[in-house]
């Protein structure tokens, strides 16, 4: 089985700044593309910034600029390094991955999410 496990959220003040992991771990042939999700209350989950295979990167409108994916292949990680934090970026912050496991075609994970609060 193939887990994702995301970490690095927390309460951070206004223009401050933190950086959100995410590894994969289990019986993975290969990681394709990977994408950083994120839900506030009372909103749907919406799609932040995804990162291909190749290292082509996008990125929400609201984000440009602020925020960038990076990943490490070697480690199966991907990263959300988010600068300039506005109180709008409140949310359950989720990584998902598409992944082919040893012996299966490719399938989508989800992590269980982390917390990120932007609040003086």
């Amino acid at each position: 089985q193939v887990q994702l496990v995301e970490s690095g959220g927390g309460l951070v003040q206004p223009g401050g700044s933190l950086r959100l992991s995410c590894v994969a771990s289990g019986s993975i042939l290969r990681i394709n593309a990977m994408q950083w999700y994120r839900q506030a209350p009372g909103k749907q989950r919406e799609l932040v910034a995804t990162i291909n295979n190749g290292g082509n990167t996008n990125y929400a409108d609201s984000v440009k600029g602020r925020f960038t994916i990076s990943r490490d292949n070697a480690k199966d990680t991907v990263y959300l390094q988010m600068n300039s934090l506005k109180p709008e970026d409140t949310a359950v912050y989720y990584c998902y991955g598409n992944i082919i496991p040893r012996g299966l075609g490719p399938v989508g994970y989800w992590g269980q999410g982390t917390q990120v609060t932007v609040s003086s």
